[in-house]
């Protein structure tokens, strides 16, 4: 909708039925040379401009030519070091904590964890299984040894919240489309509730069915955001810096990089070979000649 509205106003509140290839090409243009945005950002504002012409206007777009491309800049990734990493899940406190452990002990995308079943976890095996990861794909990752203890107390808690709603005659959680048609019952089961579910129900406008969601997202990052700033850390670090700092960190351990891409679920290892280039090894591990003064 943002996009849409500054594709409108850009363009003098002219009605986008009016318009077509050349306004969108003259737009993204703009966005490039005056607005300076990255190159994903006017990739997005191309999706959002495909879509409204094609699924709202039903009109088939050509090829949007002489686009004024953005440059893509290349980016080394935020990492912390260890003791940054502690100290900042020093200043975190319940679910907080543990989502942000399970970020930077399993490498874990932050949805990723936050989508987590009961199911997923694997205390056996010591392993946690992602499913539909990024680009629709399963994985498997590691489950840390420290966060099996406090996990398994967080679940205790989970479970008996889950019986109370049950109680209530709600207790539902949405269950994948296919499998939910298969398994109607599904959605009430334990095996498939979310490992750190939401404060509130709320009630699905299709089924009827008293649900709880999991935990949003922005309660993760704003906790994350205080704790940073309580850590009194000089860098940008986020939630995902977590998942970049567990692979730089297993690759200064030693690792080999196809098991840490292995691990990431990154489906070409020249994703996973930007972690070389901010191993904490003092550039590139060659001696500074200031120091043989």
């Amino acid at each position: 909708m943002g996009w849409i509205r500054r594709f409108i106003l850009f363009h003098g509140r002219r009605h986008p039925a009016e318009m077509a290839e050349p306004e969108i090409s003259r737009f993204l243009s703009s966005l490039a040379v005056s607005g300076r945005v990255s190159a994903t950002t006017q990739t997005q504002a191309l999706s959002a401009l495909l879509f409204l012409y094609r699924d709202v206007l039903r009109r088939d777009v050509g090829w949007v030519k002489d686009v004024v491309r953005a440059k893509a800049a290349r980016r080394l990734p935020v990492v912390m070091t260890r003791d940054e990493v502690r100290a900042v899940l020093q200043q975190l406190q319940g679910e907080n904590r543990l989502v942000a452990t399970l970020l930077y002990g399993a490498g874990l995308r932050l949805l990723e964890a936050l989508r987590l079943r009961v199911k997923d976890l694997e205390f056996g095996a010591n392993q946690i299984v992602v499913r539909d990861g990024k680009g629709q794909k399963d994985r498997r990752t590691m489950l840390p040894g420290s966060v099996k203890e406090p996990l398994q107390r967080h679940l205790e808690a989970v479970h008996l919240q889950h019986q109370q709603d049950l109680g209530r005659g709600a207790g539902w959680v949405e269950i994948p489309t296919a499998l939910g048609r298969k398994y109607p019952n599904a959605g009430r089961e334990w095996a498939w509730h979310w490992v750190f579910p939401a404060t509130r129900t709320y009630r699905c406008r299709e089924t009827g069915q008293r649900r709880r969601h999991h935990l949003h997202e922005s309660v993760v990052q704003r906790a994350v955001h205080v704790a940073v700033r309580q850590a009194r850390l000089t860098k940008t670090a986020s939630c995902h810096t977590f998942r970049h700092s567990f692979a730089t960190h297993l690759l200064e351990d030693g690792h080999d990089i196809r098991t840490v891409q292995e691990l990431l679920g990154h489906r070409d290892v020249a994703t996973t070979m930007i972690y070389t280039h901010v191993l904490n090894r003092g550039g590139r591990g060659v001696l500074s000649p200031a120091d043989k003064l």
